[in-house]
């Protein structure tokens, strides 16, 4: 399908074949403004229509599930590959990168949360069986995709939620790193264990750690191999919410649902602009920074959302939100 990009007062609008507008886009689009290049990734995805409910896949090691009623829009990716620990090897990967590459082009995903049905696991990190049979090119291959994956996860367009009820370690803590926002239960254990296998993270680990919990720190927990609990890693910063494990094994994830559904009711089209405002301005100088958020800006103040968010303040009732 060929899509056409208009693009006029900072504006982008994308543009159907059948001349209907899909909205203004903010994946990637700032980013190419900024740098004066216009050619922006598009898509969009009409097979998950809100309120669709997807049940797991017998055989699936990562699946989908779509909350529906009042949490039309919350959206789970379920680990859960019990043998393994959630290890993240060829066909977990494999099943992870589609499942992400499906839900950044679905704009009725407005929250995703990353959990596990593993009791006691988050993510035990990247497959050692798996790795033990590759030679030196192999293994650098595997990392490339594991690699690939977490800067997949990290570009999605919507806020994600890494729900940590047990062991996120190595590959798994990389994972939840790539997350915009992470929850754990005080008895999780994390931490980039690496150095202790003779390795460092390949996965983002020591680039989005230190951007998380400031170098110094960084350096101690990496070169440490140092594994933390959720009340710690709270302290550290490591994670947004922590809290003591239930009789369910599942407060993480409770505490992450209670996050998307604060998020939920906020203008979609803001929400995703907001974090490519911050994504983008974080990794360069202020005065290109502040150039990144008036862009931004700019490209939320012709969307119905921001007229509905203006009339609803007016009229002193709670806005609707469509996501346009």
């Amino acid at each position: 399908m060929t899509f056409l990009c208009s693009i006029a007062a900072r504006r982008v609008k994308i543009i159907r074949p059948d001349g209907g507008a899909f909205g203004f886009m903010w994946r990637g689009g700032v980013q190419g403004l900024v740098s004066g290049d216009v050619r922006l990734p598009v898509c969009y995805n009409r097979t998950h229509s809100r309120g669709q409910h997807t049940e797991a896949t017998p055989s699936a090691e990562v699946d989908v599930k779509r909350l529906d009623g009042e949490d039309t829009g919350i959206v789970e990716v379920v680990m859960r590959r019990h043998k393994a620990r959630n290890a993240l090897g060829h066909v977990f990967i494999s099943q992870m990168r589609e499942i992400i590459t499906s839900l950044s082009c679905d704009t009725a995903s407005r929250v995703v949360i990353f959990r596990s049905m593993v009791p006691g696991v988050f993510c035990a990190g990247a497959d050692l069986k798996e790795r033990a049979a590759m030679n030196n090119i192999s293994a650098d291959s595997f990392v490339h995709r594991l690699r690939t994956l977490m800067t997949d996860i990290a570009s999605m367009p919507m806020p994600t939620i890494a729900a940590m009820d047990g062991a996120a370690l190595g590959g798994g803590l990389e994972l939840a790193l790539a997350c915009d926002l992470r929850t754990a239960a005080y008895s999780a254990q994390m931490g980039l264990i690496e150095t202790t296998r003779g390795l460092l993270p390949g996965a983002g680990g020591s680039q989005r750690l230190p951007r998380l919990v400031g170098i110094s720190l960084a350096k101690e927990l990496i070169f440490t191999g140092r594994r933390v609990g959720g009340q710690a890693a709270l302290g550290l910063g490591l994670v947004n919410q922590a809290t003591e494990q239930n009789q369910t094994g599942d407060a993480a994830y409770t505490e992450a649902l209670v996050l998307a559904r604060e998020i939920l009711p906020q203008a979609p089209v803001a929400i995703r602009l907001a974090k490519e405002a911050m994504d983008r301005g974080i990794e360069v100088e202020m005065t290109k920074a502040m150039a990144i958020e008036r862009l931004c800006y700019s490209m939320v103040i012709p969307t119905r959302d921001r007229q509905e968010g203006m009339a609803a303040f007016l009229e002193k009732r709670k806005p609707n939100y469509t996501g346009e």
